[in-house]
């Protein structure tokens, strides 16, 4: 009987400059959940061009507590694409949440939005549509072919930094500079 270990639950996945799929060419993913299963992770660095309150609008949430129009909804990834997910720093009392890590969380039900929606909700959060998804050692093969480099969460680049520059901010947790990685991939 063998145990699995989860790898990189709790992580942010950055994708090489030589990840050149369109879903995910200089994407930051944070990973959700990994187990002998799969992995399943929401990018956190593409904004749609959706404002978060035509969503809530969509779904008949009120949102009279969002004072910022510019909040936007994230494309979280390919999967789903109509499956909403928030990732946010409050546990709360929601219908359906999991827990990332101590501070982290992301919940899937309807009742997290209309806390956000009227200002219950924690300060901090993020509301993608999609996710991405990897099967049984998809993600360790992409890990083992350069595809991603991975690096523990950091919450100001999920929560502050601005979606552009994610990307850059991540690498930098690696300990260096966008201009240091290379398209190119092998082995020593």
């Amino acid at each position: 009987m063998s145990t699995f270990e989860s790898l990189f639950k709790n992580q942010f996945l950055v994708a090489m400059p030589s990840l050149l799929d369109d879903n995910f060419h200089r994407s930051v993913a944070l990973v959700c959940e990994h187990n002998a299963e799969g992995a399943i992770g929401i990018v956190i660095n593409r904004p749609t061009d959706m404002p978060l309150t035509e969503m809530l609008d969509q779904m008949g949430i009120d949102h009279e507590q969002i004072s910022d129009a510019s909040t936007c909804v994230y494309w979280g990834g390919p999967v789903q694409p109509e499956r909403g997910f928030v990732i946010h720093r409050a546990p709360g009392e929601w219908d359906s949440t999991m827990k990332i890590n101590d501070d982290l969380f992301i919940t899937t039900s309807r009742d997290v939005l209309r806390a956000i929606g009227t200002g219950e909700s924690p300060s901090d959060y993020i509301v993608a549509l999609g996710y991405a998804g990897w099967g049984a050692g998809q993600l360790e093969e992409e890990m083992l072919k350069n595809a991603w480099l991975n690096t523990p969460i950091d919450q100001q680049i999920l929560f502050t930094t601005r979606p552009a520059k994610r990307w850059a901010a991540a690498t930098q947790l690696l300990g260096v500079s966008v201009t240091q990685l290379s398209a190119e991939s092998g082995r020593a």
